[in-house]
């Protein structure tokens, strides 16, 4: 059984050391630092279930600890020690988040019964949070629904792999629930009392994503004005997923590869590494195994992440599912309301690519909601630009009166697009009603390049 973990903090080095034995004969494991400095260190380096702060000591008192503290690790109990109690102080130290205080001298009882009781309720939040953990995960299996053969299948594995802790690759284009899957397997995991965090890798700036996975020591670089813990260590004990782990610099993929292996992470900054436990996810909408043979993704990075390789299918592979996926939006956007669809819309529904897969059926849905002339829904209430860039159109023909297929169709519109907005890309995918990183997507999937004339401009 782990041991509680607790820490001292005070000045007086002789109560520390009676403070210390007396909670280490309790079968508590104790730590005990000088003053509040030393104590904000400790606490950004281990997790604690429980400080114990006197609150006069030199530079960082007792009330600007806790203060720091909470920010810390929010769920921590504190308790301070003080010689000089006032009503005052009591009903300022439990308006900063104090579980109790004691009044030097105090006796054993009074200290362990303080203890046992900032302990129970923490265990009492402890179940408190999991209980609303394990709601959210039920509203993410609301959403998740289906009943074609690839939903099912998809389900099937995802109740197989979720029990063990086998690091997960999860592929499939953007928008088809790639995170939604990662939370359910967490939620139907052995972890789903704990963190589930998750970070999208090429939403943050190259030059902050280490920081932002491992953290950092104040002072590691410009603007690093005190430490910082990263979702690595936030994900501690949970589940880690790492979306579009594939904008990874080379140099990122190396220190990824090393937590990995040996479960091990080092913040920016600091010669002490941290040890982690965590379940870790990967995702990605493009092709790993073509980045490795481009050179651009590490081979042994990719075998590390491919343990389980997971695929979540495309919508258009799930055209079954549409009517169950168009009801739980129904319900989500128009709660109360009985809102249905003609035969004809859902036809014409069926019979479209979904390039933006669920995500772009969400979106419809309620736009369609929102603007509705009734609460039954028909081809009048789609709106205008719907399959202008993507799904089964009606066939484009050339001047020379020649079908094109869709995807030429579609590169096409894109080109057009380009050319009218003097290859500005922005004003391009604003004309196509679509946004600009699919635009970029999709440039990359056709092969589009600038012309030598049009320089790439925002």
């Amino acid at each position: 059984m782990t041991k509680i973990k607790i820490l001292v903090a005070d000045d007086d080095a002789s109560l520390r050391r009676v403070i210390e034995f007396k909670l280490n004969q309790k079968g508590y494991e104790v730590v005990t630092v000088e003053d509040g400095r030393q104590a904000i260190a400790e606490l950004n380096r281990n997790r604690y279930d429980l400080l114990l702060s006197d609150i006069r000591m030199p530079g960082i008192d007792g009330f600007q600890l806790l203060d720091q503290s909470k920010q810390i690790q929010p769920d921590l109990q504190v308790i301070l020690i003080t010689a000089h109690a006032t009503v005052a102080m009591a009903v300022e130290a439990v308006k900063m988040g104090a579980f109790d205080y004691l009044t030097k001298p105090f006796e054993d009882d009074a200290l362990f019964n303080a203890i046992d009781k900032a302990l129970k309720f923490r265990n009492l939040e402890d179940e408190n949070r999991q209980l609303r953990r394990r709601l959210d995960g039920q509203e993410f299996f609301k959403n998740f629904v289906g009943v074609s053969k690839a939903y099912k299948d998809l389900l099937a594995l995802i109740d197989k792999v979720a029990p063990t802790d086998a690091t997960i690759l999860l592929t499939g284009e953007s928008g088809t629930g790639k995170e939604v899957v990662a939370r359910m397997i967490h939620y139907k995991s052995h972890r789903a009392d704990r963190p589930f965090v998750a970070v999208n890798c090429a939403a943050i700036p190259k030059e902050l994503l280490e920081s932002e996975l491992f953290g950092h020591i104040k002072g590691a670089f410009t603007g690093a004005v005190k430490d910082k813990r990263g979702k690595f260590e936030l994900a501690d004990s949970g589940t880690l997923l790492l979306d579009e782990v594939s904008e990874l610099t080379v140099e990122l993929q190396a220190k990824l590869l090393r937590a990995i292996q040996e479960r091990v992470i080092e913040p920016v900054g600091s010669e002490k590494g941290l040890e982690i436990d965590i379940r870790l996810i990967a995702s990605s909408n493009v092709d790993l195994k073509a980045r490795v043979r481009e050179g651009k993704f590490r081979e042994d990075l990719f075998y590390r992440l491919n343990i389980i390789p997971l695929v979540v299918p495309p919508l258009r592979e799930r055209i079954d599912d549409l009517p169950v996926l168009i009801k739980e939006f129904l319900r989500r956007f128009a709660p109360g309301k009985n809102i249905d669809l003609d035969d004809k819309l859902m036809g014409r529904l069926e019979n479209y690519d979904w390039p933006g897969n669920i995500r772009e059926l969400e979106n419809l849905t309620e736009r369609m909601v929102i603007l509705r002339k009734a609460e039954h829904l028909t081809l009048g209430d789609l709106p205008t630009d719907f399959g202008a860039s993507g799904g089964k159109p009606p066939a484009v023909r050339t001047a020379e009166n020649e079908e094109l297929g869709f995807h030429d169709a579609e590169k096409k519109l894109i080109m057009e697009a380009l050319d009218r907005a003097g290859w500005n890309r922005s004003q391009a995918a604003e004309h196509l009603k679509i946004p600009r990183h699919i635009l970029i997507y999709r440039m990359k999937k056709y092969g589009i390049f600038y012309k030598k004339e049009n320089p790439p401009r925002e």
